[in-house]
């Protein structure tokens, strides 16, 4: 799924699909290239240390805490909530593009 693409909510549902919310918490992120990828954090690992580790991140959103539901099946199920997810990302990534650095997108979503 590429920001830069017409993305769609099936292509985000298919992201969140294939990630398991009761074995670990989650970020959200998208690459200099506007590719959107989803990646577990080790039990220990803090997002600061996750933003060191991906040094071509542009945006990434808060993390998605472990056994909040806000990953996996059930989530990519929820349309509505998917929907508010493509928006953020949508409407964050041209202000992403055009500031230097490492954006976090501080929304509930």
């Amino acid at each position: 799924m590429n920001l830069n693409n017409q993305p769609t909510i099936d292509q985000l549902a298919r992201l969140f699909a294939a990630q398991k919310d009761s074995l670990d918490s989650h970020i959200l992120w998208v690459c200099e290239k506007g590719d959107v990828h989803m990646d577990s954090l080790g039990a220990c690992t803090e997002e600061q240390q996750f933003d060191e580790q991906h040094p071509h991140m542009r945006a990434r959103l808060k993390m998605y805490r472990k056994g909040q539901g806000y990953v996996g099946k059930k989530a990519a199920a929820d349309k509505q909530f998917l929907g508010q997810v493509l928006d953020t990302l949508s409407s964050e990534w041209g202000s992403a593009q055009q500031e230097p650095g490492l954006r976090v997108i501080d929304k509930l979503c």
